[in-house]
């Protein structure tokens, strides 16, 4: 199983994750705002069912939480390793407006992707992968 076909690659490039082939959203940029959340209804390729029943993307709200947390770990970690090799000055109780100045331009910036990712976790959790 090469890299391309990998099911991390699949949903990380949210493919369908039943053929790995084609993509869950119609826009493929996720940044063209207007457009960044419409998902196709079913894939092209295979014509696996993206929309299981109403409201089965809420549990990928749970998900894209969890992302959340682990980005504001990873900020937190950054800034403290910064600060240890003396290229910033912070702290935690003494610099709480560095912290959370990044962390929420950080999440404003990634948002599309996390939103994206989130669902494609969500949907190959329920999804039966097509051995080729």
């Amino acid at each position: 199983m090469g890299l391309e076909t990998s099911h991390l690659m699949t949903i990380l490039s949210c493919k369908c994750p039943s053929c790995g082939e084609a993509g869950l959203f119609e826009v493929k940029n996720p940044y063209k705002l207007r457009s960044f959340t419409k998902m196709h209804k079913a894939c092209p390729n295979c014509d696996a069912d993206f929309v299981k029943e109403p409201g089965f993307y809420f549990g990928a709200a749970y998900v894209s939480y969890g992302i959340t947390v682990g980005l504001w770990v990873a900020l937190l970690v950054a800034l403290i390793t910064f600060d240890a090799l003396q290229l910033i000055e912070f702290g935690f109780l003494t610099h709480p407006g560095t912290f959370i100045i990044c962390g929420v331009s950080m999440l404003l910036t990634l948002l599309p992707i996390i939103y994206r990712v989130s669902r494609s976790i969500w949907l190959s959790i329920f999804t039966k992968r097509i051995i080729k």
